[in-house]
């Protein structure tokens, strides 16, 4: 299991001392939320064709974004 002791999680146990939920911190979990909808877009491009830094710098020249 990962150490997540850095989320600063808070355990619910049932009456045997078994863990059944966890309470986080309301930022700590959106920040979760967030990198899982990274990861999933990460999945999800995976397969896409990449360019080089030079390339993508020249694109964005051209397209006045930088």
């Amino acid at each position: 299991m990962p150490n997540l002791e850095h989320l600063h999680p808070q355990y619910l146990k049932d009456r045997t001392g078994k863990n059944i939920s966890v309470i986080l911190p309301i930022q700590e979990f959106e920040e979760l939320l967030e990198d899982f909808h990274d990861l999933a877009i990460l999945a999800q491009r995976r397969g896409e064709e990449t360019i080089s830094h030079q390339d993508l710098i020249q694109e964005l020249k051209q397209d006045g974004l930088i």
